[in-house]
């Protein structure tokens, strides 16, 4: 692990996800909000990041698989100072690399996963590759509960079960919802629990917004003597740290106003003065 690592406020980050949103014009801020506490605590106590370069070969693997978050993503890594505040307030404009989906052309990025389903098929690949090489990279990667409605998802569980890839993480965003509509009412997925186990993952189903208690269960699955892939339902809330955007999926597509930017800032702010 990296010393001097950065401290990822998940306020910070939400602002950050804000400042990008206004900027571009664009939208699935909410998606981004429900994995902030995730990628933080990553980024902050997990990852190793091998030299701190943005192409550090040695750097365990975080594959985005529900690409559309990205901006929480790109959150984090303006505070490694893997991008700047130029890359931020550019995006969607003029000459930016930066795109609305993951985009595995960015450096910083694993996997292109606009077409939801086969990021977590590349995380797979990544963990076995590492696996026959002989390092200590792990991957980690976090799918949508909505995306669990596309079958490669689960033939990929089925391949890291049966080749043993216990230097994998799965972090499924359980905030009920997808693009049209609450998870339930397009597709009943539950229990994910008895789902994932029964796939052969070590299983747990925790408060996907506690940094402590998602620290400390990343650190007990690895610590478990096991050659099973690993798995936490992280039970989340789609708009997380906005009042008026939370379990509103609404805010799936809508864009921000100069009206609702400033009263957004403004919550956050207060929040961080409290």
């Amino acid at each position: 692990m990296l010393n001097n690592m950065p401290d990822f406020d998940a306020r910070k980050l939400r602002k950050t996800v804000l400042e990008m949103a206004y900027a571009g014009s664009t939208v699935h801020i909410a998606c981004a909000f429900s994995i902030i506490e995730i990628l933080a605590v990553l980024y902050r106590s997990h990852l190793n990041l091998g030299d701190s370069s943005i192409n550090s070969p040695d750097r365990d693997f975080l594959v985005l698989s529900k690409g559309h978050g990205v901006m929480a993503q790109y959150a984090c890594m303006r505070e490694l100072g893997w991008l700047t505040d130029k890359d931020i307030f550019n995006y969607f404009g003029d000459g930016t690399l930066l795109k609305g989906l993951s985009d595995g052309h960015v450096p910083g990025l694993e996997v292109t996963s606009g077409s939801l389903g086969h990021g977590l098929s590349v995380g797979v690949g990544l963990a076995l590759s590492a696996k026959r090489k002989g390092t200590a990279q792990r991957c980690f990667a976090i799918v949508g509960d909505g995306e669990l409605n596309e079958g490669p998802i689960w033939e990929a569980m089925l391949f890291a079960a049966h080749f043993e890839l216990s230097n994998l993480l799965v972090i499924v965003d359980a905030n009920g919802f997808q693009a049209m509509g609450r998870v339930d009412e397009v597709m009943r997925l539950e229990s994910l629990s008895d789902k994932f186990r029964s796939f052969g993952f070590e299983t747990r189903d925790i408060d996907g917004h506690d940094e402590t208690l998602l620290s400390r269960t990343i650190d007990d699955l690895r610590k478990i003597d096991s050659k099973a892939p690993r798995a936490i339902i992280a039970r989340t809330v789609k708009g997380r740290g906005i009042s008026f955007m939370e379990n509103d999926n609404r805010w799936h597509y809508t864009r921000l106003s100069p009206e609702t930017y400033a009263d957004a800032i403004k919550e956050l702010d207060v929040k961080g003065s409290a």
